[in-house]
């Protein structure tokens, strides 16, 4: 059996790859920084933002929520605040029927 090296998961990542990932500018990310007290980036020495898992996985939630689903700021916060949970499982819901349809629409495209 030939020798693997296990994949190395990345524990922080930039403003700049988290900007990327959303497909938004950074000062969008600076703001919602400042915006939601979820989202709470560790900083190096130099003070750069160094964003976690969870970071990421909130501001996926704010992008739903702003973006996707057309909500205010003030609207964001306040379904975040009231029924985190709820969100959250729609979010979930929402991604996994977007991962289907894609793999729906590679296989018709194999076919």
């Amino acid at each position: 059996m030939p020798y693997r090296e296990k994949e190395i998961e990345k524990l922080f990542w930039s403003i700049g790859e988290v900007a990327a990932m959303f497909n938004v500018k950074t000062s969008l990310i600076r703001y919602w920084e400042k915006e939601f007290d979820i989202i709470r980036p560790k900083k190096n020495k130099k003070g750069n933002r160094l964003f976690t898992k969870e970071d990421i996985d909130n501001f996926h939630l704010i992008f739903h929520l702003v973006k996707e689903r057309g909500l205010t700021l003030k609207g964001a916060k306040k379904k975040i605040k009231e029924n985190r949970n709820d969100a959250e499982k729609n979010f979930e819901i929402i991604k996994s029927l977007q991962d289907i349809r894609q793999q729906l629409l590679e296989a018709r495209d194999i076919l």
